[in-house]
């Protein structure tokens, strides 16, 4: 018989800082997510691309070299982990999909250890020290949902944060909770005129998603410096979870490694949806303008 999701699963956001070695990443993630599976959570995220160092905040050829496939190298280590652990693991990952073909890309592994399928981060910025479109292809997989052991969850990258489009879609397929891995921080030169209401602005689009489709929202970030004084990143930590109502459950601070462990009760959604019924009443026969680029 099918087994039935429970209707609270509890969730593990593991903020950490990044050094230079991969495989010392790989090892301090895999003790996270042990520390989290001890405190209770079901439904374990890490950061983006946390098995390095922020690597776009320069064009270099050679930093292609930490790519990995999927199935690779890393899900050959987290996935025997959370089936020892029974739990759900978000993986992200720098994929090398082929040859001069990469991508920024989640997977989700279950809690019996099977690799249930991977997510491709759609939206790729290009910005003073997020080089990123140097580096990937935009994601091609659309917007989906993985049923896990503990309920049907999406996962959205990073810059994906900021477009309502991509929330709704990913709220539409169903899932109990949007998963945001990301690496965002300030250039400290202006971290202090403009730092926070960068800071504000990011967790503002976040909670207005969980709002919006009445959804929970997880968004986990790193912490540190990382880079030369010239192009150094202050990635801002701040992970949190945020609940169907817009209200923040927990949050981490800006400059400490810290697990959060957070409960999400899927009747919740059902409490806020009833009172805001966004979903019964969007006009679908009305946003085929969505699909323009502009339409002034």
């Amino acid at each position: 018989m099918e087994q039935v999701p429970p209707e609270k699963f509890k969730i593990g956001l593991v903020q950490m800082s990044c050094g230079l070695s991969p495989n010392a990443n790989l090892d301090h993630a895999a003790t996270k997510i042990r520390e989290a599976a001890e405190k209770g959570a079901q439904i374990v995220c890490l950061q983006e691309l946390f098995r390095s160092q922020y690597f776009c905040r320069e064009e270099r050829i050679d930093l292609f070299d930490l790519a990995e496939t999927i199935p690779g190298p890393s899900t050959e280590r987290l996935c025997p982990l959370a089936a020892e652990l029974g739990v759900v693991i978000v993986a992200s990952l720098f994929e090398k999909r082929a040859a001069g073909l990469y991508h920024n890309t989640a997977a989700v592994i279950d809690a019996d250890g099977t690799l249930l399928g991977i997510y491709r981060k759609m939206h790729i910025p290009d910005d003073p020290l997020f080089l990123e479109k140097f580096y990937f292809t935009p994601g091609d997989l659309g917007f989906k949902a993985f049923d896990t052991k503990f309920g049907r969850i999406a996962t959205l990258v990073c810059w994906d944060q900021w477009y309502p489009e991509a929330a709704r879609l990913a709220a539409l397929t169903g899932a109990n909770i949007l998963f945001y891995p990301t690496a965002i921080g300030w250039h400290p030169a202006e971290k202090a005129q403009y730092g926070e209401a960068q800071h504000d602005a990011w967790k503002t689009i976040q909670r207005s998603h969980a709002i919006a489709n009445g959804i929970y929202v997880a968004a986990v970030n790193r912490i540190g410096f990382e880079g030369p004084p010239d192009k150094t990143l202050e990635f801002w930590g701040a992970s949190f979870v945020s609940d169907p109502f817009g209200r923040v459950l927990a949050e981490a601070s800006h400059d400490k490694e810290e697990i959060l462990i957070v409960e999400c009760d899927t009747r919740q959604m059902e409490e806020v949806r009833r009172n805001w019924p966004f979903l019964r009443d969007r006009r679908i026969d009305a946003y085929g303008g969505l699909t323009s680029r502009f339409l002034a």
